[in-house]
């Protein structure tokens, strides 16, 4: 296996506050059953009349979703040898990713190429070198709002793709509770933040042809509303992206996001605050 080491993204208390938050908003339960379909559908029609099926993941995380995925293609083309490349700036979760790796045998077999950078690194370092790969499949899953120019990013990733290559945008749906958090939020403490809408209207203008799936998807954010609750303080450091809420904070503002995050990013039911975060994959053709 190649490695290349280089700075972090989530490190530290970040790395907890996001497990905490993929525990509490069972993500992985709705989407590993919709990747799955998808990956059914797009490699009957392609993958039967490959030798090598070459994979990039970017932001891969901890490997949650890629070993899910991986795993599907190796049992649907058994006789394909798979190599993956993955992009992903956190040295924590990469190595979780590796530990995953290791406890599923048939996982074992396939190379994989490490890049612990960011995507602007590697886009960077592909376009000095002049050494472009290209890839059956590139999946990037809550990754493309950390990038710092989204039309360019499309654009660069679109290009890796193999003549029938796919690529594949999974995010926070357009109008849902992430949605008009941050879109109500932006000129106090977010930087840049993009939805399912601002991915589609970048494809289209791209003149790249693409299909959307909607995936329904809520969470319980109701200890967010205790102070006293280290659940809600650790969610509530992941919604809104600081290190600490109640100290990164005014009072005027962390009174305002609370309000907001209970009465318009969710509803309630049986008592508890659920928050709308429903997804949507856009699936892109080369």
């Amino acid at each position: 296996m190649e490695d290349t080491t280089r700075k972090t993204c989530y490190e530290g208390t970040a790395v907890q506050d996001f497990k905490l938050f993929r525990e509490r908003s069972r993500e992985l339960v709705v989407i590993v059953p919709c990747l799955r379909e998808i990956l059914h559908q797009e490699f009957n029609r392609t993958g039967s009349d490959k030798n090598i099926l070459d994979v990039l993941g970017v932001g891969s995380g901890g490997g949650e979703l890629d070993v899910p995925m991986l795993t599907v293609l190796h049992s649907k083309l058994p006789d394909i040898l798979i190599r993956a490349e993955i992009v992903e700036g956190s040295n924590e979760l990469t190595s979780h990713f590796k530990a995953l790796i290791s406890k599923t045998p048939n996982l074992q077999k396939i190379p994989f190429v490490w890049n612990s950078m960011r995507s602007e690194e590697y886009m960077s370092r592909v376009k000095a070198t002049g050494d472009v790969k290209k890839f059956d499949f590139i999946h990037m899953i809550h990754m493309i709002y950390y990038v710092d120019d989204l039309a360019e990013t499309i654009s660069f990733y679109h290009s890796l793709l193999k003549d029938d290559g796919r690529l594949l945008i999974l995010l926070s749906a357009e109008k849902n509770g992430w949605d008009t958090l941050w879109k109500t939020c932006q000129k106090d403490w977010i930087n840049r933040y993009c939805s399912s809408g601002e991915v589609i209207a970048c494809a289209k203008s791209l003149g790249l042809k693409y299909k959307e799936l909607s995936i329904p998807n809520q969470f319980d954010i109701t200890d967010c509303f205790d102070p006293s609750s280290q659940t809600g303080k650790g969610l509530l450091n992941f919604i809104t992206a600081k290190d600490n809420f109640y100290e990164s904070l005014t009072p005027e503002i962390r009174s305002g996001i609370l309000d907001l995050l209970r009465h318009k990013c969710s509803t309630e039911k049986d008592g508890r605050v659920m928050f709308d975060s429903k997804l949507s994959c856009i699936l892109i053709h080369a």
